[in-house]
């Protein structure tokens, strides 16, 4: 325990511990005096530090009011404030000469009239009262406190960092000072290495806490249930995922190609769009069929574990086929105003894709092609004119995420107009078809890394490329 007298605000930090790497929680303790006055009643209390808050002490995050000992002051029995809790006074006062000094004559004079008492009170601020910062800045080594690791990604119970090289040796305290400053976690894991370029996943370490990886997330009026180390899954995603869904009307069928554990399809569902959700990793599969099942949207959701290439060609055929053999799916609408009873009602299922999803930005620009004679692959027996009299025809809007990467060296910065050329020429590459610029709209996610932004890119299918000669 460390006692500093009387302390300056900038002096209130936790002592110094340099480069330990297991945390010890009695070490953090900080004692220091301050002055108080005691009032008789607790309205009188309350009224001065209503009308003279610049006389009450200016510590952040110090409370204004103590409990005083009555032993150890000698204090007589106060009816109307029995628990004896005093208003600690502005730091600057040392000692009774300050008092003049530092206090107001307005608040001199309330204090002389309510017959208010002056008492130097010793506090302890222990290691509850230090944020994290503050902890892992008195416990690195020195030469780590230009970026000290307080910030994390939360998915359910489980906070997750990326602690750089230099840091890692200091895993086990920085997970232990993380997990005791947020109480909602119970988990903190930090990444091993890079993402799986097939499934998305990576290598982690549990470095505090229990070591229990399967989550509970809740986003979208959805929850979501998975193991964290098994699937892909970014919180920070939150917001795209809703974008999107916005963007989808009910009744619409909606193609997720790289669906993980469901953050799209989900959501979709329950608003009663009719989706076919696919992803390869096995694992994702499994938590997004019970996602699915937990969320009531079995009737709306249905669920592959394919590769996304093989499915996009497929899917023409796999939902006129559904639409074939169900006709109609039951849909409810509000009913009156005021009443919470819904409308049921059936409605015809779409033989075409209003959307399709690829939300896999390392790699999912790649699948792309796939869209390559879409109709003339999944319909060979019918003309192009053909296709286009069946029910309900159109032309899908497709959704890409996709980190467009640059070199660190470019020089100058490539803007963000020069980025979205060039994804632009990528599309038209893989699609073989000189699709406009202009026909495509890019929304800017996030910036993953200084030289990695994340896109959504989307555009409607041309006619051109869904008719495109049949690959044998």
């Amino acid at each position: 325990m460390s006692y500093q007298g009387f302390i300056a605000p900038e002096k209130i930090v936790p002592p110094v511990y340099r480069d330990i790497k297991s945390l010890d929680r009695s070490l953090f303790s900080l004692t220091f005096d301050v002055w108080t006055v005691l009032f008789p009643e607790a309205a009188q209390m309350g009224n001065f530090i209503k009308s003279f808050k610049q006389d009450t002490v200016q510590i952040p995050r110090l409370p204004f009011l103590f409990k005083l000992s009555k032993s150890e002051n000698k204090l007589e029995d106060y009816p109307k404030n029995p628990e004896y809790k005093a208003v600690a006074l502005n730091h600057k006062i040392h000692s009774l000469d300050d008092i003049e000094k530092y206090l107001s004559p307005e608040a001199r004079n309330y204090i002389q009239e309510c017959d208010g008492k002056f008492f130097k009170h010793r506090f302890t601020l222990d290691y509850d009262f230090w944020r994290a910062e503050e902890i892992l800045q008195s416990t690195l080594p020195e030469n780590l406190l230009h970026e000290v690791p307080t910030s994390f990604t939360k998915t359910g119970h489980v906070a997750h960092v990326n602690l750089k090289d230099e840091y890692k040796p200091y895993d086990s305290l920085i997970g232990q000072v993380i997990l005791d400053k947020n109480p909602y976690i119970k988990t903190v894991v930090d990444k091993q290495d890079t993402i799986d370029t097939v499934f998305r996943t990576f290598k982690m370490k549990v470095i505090a806490g229990e070591d229990n990886l399967l989550v509970k997330q809740r986003e979208s009026d959805c929850v979501f249930t998975f193991d964290f180390s098994k699937v892909y899954w970014n919180s920070r995603l939150s917001t795209e995922h809703g974008r999107l869904v916005k963007i989808f009307n009910p009744g619409e069928a909606i193609c997720d190609v790289m669906a993980g554990v469901g953050p799209f399809a989900v959501p979709a569902g329950k608003k009663q769009c009719i989706v076919f959700a696919n992803d390869l990793n096995p694992e994702s599969y499994k938590y997004l069929k019970l996602n699915v099942k937990i969320n009531k949207v079995d009737s709306f959701v249905n669920c592959f574990n394919e590769d996304g290439r093989d499915f996009i060609k497929n899917s023409p055929k796999l939902l006129a086929s559904y639409a074939e053999k169900h006709k109609k799916i039951e849909v409810s609408k509000p009913n009156a105003r005021g009443t919470k009873k819904h409308k049921v009602t059936k409605v015809e299922i779409p033989r075409f894709f209003s959307h399709y999803v690829m939300n896999l930005p390392d790699s999912a620009i790649t699948f792309v092609d796939a869209f390559v004679g879409l109709f003339s692959n999944a319909f060979p027996e019918l003309t192009r004119t053909e296709v286009s009299s069946l029910p309900g025809y159109k032309l899908p809007v497709i959704h890409v995420h996709h980190f467009e990467k640059f070199a660190p060296t470019e020089s100058p910065e490539p803007t963000e107009e020069e980025l979205q050329h060039r994804i632009h020429q990528k599309l038209v590459d893989l699609l073989k078809f000189e699709i406009p610029f202009e026909n495509l709209s890019f929304h800017y996610v996030r910036l993953v890394a200084p030289t990695k932004p994340m896109f959504c890119v989307s555009f409607t299918l041309p006619e051109e490329v869904a008719f495109a000669a049949a690959k044998k």
